[in-house]
């Protein structure tokens, strides 16, 4: 296996130095990340003759990834996804956080400001050997209204069968905090151009409806005779463009097991995403707006706890006590299929 490639990528807007680090396999499947807000710049993958492309959405520059975009490629944290009313209580204490979504709290909070979020926030370098890269950022007590002095590790590798696996280990010390992580690449299969061609299957019988806030009503709901039904491979297209809503997955919470299967007929580039989170956030990238992508031409597979879960305590925990291991695994598997469509 090659070593990790690492090269200056860029300077903030606050001075800090960015590093872009590029992880390759023997059968020329690479990925270039950086080291700001541990974002998957690049990731090439060959299709059904063995000709790579870029299926992951990327800014052309850091400025554009520091004032631009739309999550491409980064790691998401405090909390990924909504937290209704930018507040929660926890053990008796309420945490009023930054609203950076109407009323709610997205993601973790703001890109700018004293505190931004994890997507916006230049990550140490632990460790980059081999086929993998370890990433560390610290979270102080009290950072964007969240508690709890938090310590995140993301390692990334990169298997010779063209799998990236995202693995995600944290702990917490002072007292306990919620904690939601995933990475938000959106992904094109094709290379370029829109990704509605694309077909969809997610493993999960059920969804989390949300209000007109995109904030789950706290029901948990069949897809089953609704749009929303996508425990069979089927054509993204114009009728689920709409596509941000949150799947509750077939199998056991802390089991490694099938979250979603994106296919493109054109490439035969197939993309297996496998998690041991409860649920995949399916987003089609509706409101995208960022030349030269617009809406459509990118499905991002966000695996996560449930939105708003410190507000509903019937949704599973997403709570981290001081002295507790947190850790969680996502697997994106490239193949090709060989037959045309």
């Amino acid at each position: 296996m090659p070593e990790p490639v690492i090269a200056p990528y860029g300077t903030t807007r606050a001075g800090a130095k960015v590093r872009r680090i590029t992880l390759a396999n023997a059968a020329g499947m690479s990925v270039s990340l950086l080291d700001y807000g541990g974002i998957v710049d690049e990731l090439l993958a060959p299709d059904r003759r063995g000709r790579l492309a870029n299926v992951v959405l990327s800014c052309p520059t850091l400025a554009d990834y520091e004032t631009k975009s739309p999550y491409f490629g980064a790691l998401v944290g405090r909390y990924a996804n909504r937290i209704a009313g930018a507040a929660f209580t926890l053990d008796g204490v309420r945490h009023t956080l930054p609203a950076n979504e109407g009323a709610n709290t997205l993601h973790g909070g703001p890109a700018d400001g004293p505190a931004p979020n994890f997507s916006h926030r230049v990550w140490d370098i632990v460790a980059a050997t081999g086929s993998a890269l370890t990433l560390r950022l610290h979270s102080p007590d009290g950072e964007n209204g969240f508690p709890g002095d938090l310590t995140v590790y993301v390692t990334y590798t990169l298997t010779p069968d063209n799998t990236l696996r995202l693995d995600y280990a944290a702990r917490v010390a002072g007292r306990a905090t919620v904690l939601n992580l995933t990475n938000h690449a959106y992904f094109n299969l094709a290379g370029g151009g829109t990704a509605l061609d694309h077909e969809i299957a997610v493993a999960a019988a059920r969804y989390l409806p949300p209000d007109a806030a995109n904030i789950p009503t706290g029901a948990i709901a069949p897809v089953a005779g609704t749009w929303l039904d996508l425990t069979c491979q089927q054509r993204i297209g114009p009728a689920r463009a709409g596509l941000d809503h949150c799947f509750v997955l077939d199998k056991p919470e802390g089991v490694i097991g099938p979250a979603a299967l994106l296919r493109d007929p054109a490439s035969g580039r197939v993309l297996a995403v496998e998690t041991t989170e409860p649920a995949v956030q399916v987003y089609a990238a509706g409101k995208l707006d960022l030349p030269p992508y617009g809406p459509g031409d990118g499905i991002a597979l966000e695996t996560q706890h449930f939105p708003d879960s410190p507000n509903r305590p019937a949704f599973p925990s997403t709570r981290l006590d001081p002295g507790e291991a947190f850790r969680s695994s996502t697997v994106w598997r490239f193949t090709t299929d060989q037959t045309r469509t």
